[in-house]
C-alpha cells in the first residue's frame, strides 16, 4: 500500500488541530480551468486569505470553458499565473486528484477479519475492479464502518443478514502517471505539498457539515457530473455520468449556430428558464439535464436495491451547480430536499463578500476542502 496520501481518507470534518503552517492553499486543476484557495488558521478558525482562478481554455488556444488536455508545462503555466494573480502568500499546498486517473469502489471480504489481512487482501480484489496492471496505480482503502439497521432492514431479516456477513471495504486506485505529474507540477512551481487527495474527499469535506443520513452530492464539472453517496461523513458509493457543462454549451452553440463563447454566456444568463429571445435554449439544456438526473435515479435505485437506503438530501456543488432553474427541476425529479452547496460558510472572510462567495462558492469546493484538510 503507498503511503504518498498520507491515507486518502482524511477526515472530512471543518475542525482544526495543529498544522504544519498557519497558512494553506488548495489547489483544484479541473478540466477547464484552476482554482486555488488560500486559508490561514486565526484563533482556532479557519480564515480566508484570497482566492483565485484561471480558465485553461486559452492555454489550449481554444475556448474559455471548453474541456482541455494540457501538457504538464502548460498547466505549471497556469498555476504559475493564477498564484500571481490571486496574491498567495504561502508555498504550503494540497493538491487534488482528477477522477478522471482515479478509480473509486466496494469489494466485499469476510465478516471480523483482521486489518493486518486486508492490506494484502485488497490488491488482489482490485484486480477485478482495475482494466490497467496493478503496478501502474496506487492504492489506497477505508474500512466502512457498520452500523444500526435501518428501518428497512430491521423488517427485512434477510437484507440484514446479508449486512452482517460482509466486511465492506472502500477502495481508491489512482494512476502512478497521474501522481507523477502532479509531484512534477509541485516541484517546478516551487511548492511544497505534503498530501494528495482525490476530489470528491475534498469537495465532501467542503460541502456537509454534520448530515448524518444518506445525501447524494452531485458536483457538476465541465467534462462530466460526479456522483457520490455520503452518510455520516462517509463517501459510501460513487458514479460518473459523462456528461458536463461544456456538453451544454457545446449543444447550444451547435443548434443555435452561435460561437461557443456566446453560447457559454447564454446558458449562465438564462438557464432552465429559457431566454425569451431564443425559445429553443431551455429545450436543448434540459435534454442534458434530463440525461444526467436520469443515470442518477438509476445509480440511486441500484443503491436502494442493494443497501435498502434512500437519499433524503442532494447537494449542488461544482461550476454548474447554478445553472438557473436546476433546483427546481430536481426537486421534482428527486423528491427531496435538495440544496447548493456553500463551501465558503466553513471560513471566516469579511461580511461585504457573502453574496459574491455564496455564487462562487460551489466552483471552489474541491480546493477549500484541500486547505481545510491541510490545516487540520
Amino acid at each position: 500500500m503507498s503511503n504518498i496520501f498520507e491515507k486518502i481518507f482524511g477526515s472530512t470534518s471543518g475542525t482544526l488541530g495543529s498544522a504544519s503552517s498557519d497558512s494553506v492553499i488548495g489547489i483544484d486543476i479541473g478540466s477547464s480551468a484552476i482554482k486555488v484557495v488560500e486559508i490561514k488558521k486565526k484563533a482556532g478558525k479557519a480564515v480566508l486569505e484570497t482566492y483565485g482562478a484561471i480558465s485553461l481554455g486559452t492555454y489550449a488556444d481554444t475556448d474559455i470553458g471548453r474541456v482541455t488536455n494540457l501538457p504538464t508545462e502548460k498547466t505549471i503555466e497556469a498555476l504559475k499565473e493564477v498564484l500571481k494573480q490571486s496574491g498567495v502568500t504561502t508555498s504550503s499546498v494540497a493538491m487534488s486528484v482528477p477522477m478522471q486517473s482515479s478509480l473509486i469502489f466496494t469489494v466485499d471480504l469476510p465478516p471480523n477479519i483482521k486489518e493486518s489481512e486486508i492490506s494484502t487482501i485488497v490488491p488482489t480484489e482490485a484486480r477485478k475492479y482495475i482494466p490497467v496492471p496493478i503496478n501502474e496505480v496506487s492504492l489506497d482503502y477505508f474500512i466502512l464502518p457498520s452500523k444500526e439497521p435501518s428501518f428497512e432492514e430491521a423488517n427485512n431479516p434477510e437484507l440484514s443478514l446479508n449486512k452482517k456477513d460482509k466486511t465492506e471495504v472502500l477502495v481508491v486506485a489512482i494512476q502512478n502517471d497521474a501522481i507523477s505529474k502532479i509531484r512534477s507540477i509541485v516541484s517546478q512551481c516551487n511548492l511544497t505539498a505534503s498530501f494528495f487527495e482525490v476530489e470528491v474527499f475534498s469537495s465532501v469535506r467542503a460541502n456537509f457539515e454534520h448530515e448524518l443520513s444518506l445525501v447524494l452530492l452531485v458536483d457538476f464539472g465541465a467534462s462530466r457530473t460526479k456522483l457520490s453517496l455520503v452518510e455520516f461523513g462517509v463517501v459510501k458509493g460513487y458514479h460518473t455520468v459523462n456528461r458536463g457543462g461544456a456538453d451544454i454549451t457545446d449543444s447550444i452553440s451547435k443548434s443555435l449556430s452561435i460561437p461557443f463563447a456566446e453560447a457559454e454566456e447564454m446558458k449562465k444568463e438564462f438557464g432552465l428558464f429559457g431566454n425569451p429571445n431564443e425559445k429553443n435554449l431551455a429545450d436543448i439544456i434540459k435534454v442534458h439535464t434530463d440525461y444526467i438526473f436520469s443515470e442518477t435515479n438509476n445509480v440511486l435505485l441500484g443503491y436502494e436495491k442493494k443497501y435498502g437506503r434512500t437519499i433524503t438530501k442532494v447537494i449542488f456543488t461544482g461550476g454548474g451547480a447554478l445553472l438557473k432553474g436546476m433546483q427546481e427541476v430536481a426537486v421534482n425529479n428527486f423528491k427531496a430536499e435538495v440544496q447548493v452547496g456553500h463551501p465558503f460558510s466553513k471560513v471566516g472572510a469579511p461580511a461585504f463578500l457573502e453574496k459574491v462567495l455564496q455564487t462562487t462558492g460551489p466552483e471552489f469546493a474541491i480546493a477549500i476542502g484541500l486547505a481545510l484538510r491541510k490545516l487540520q
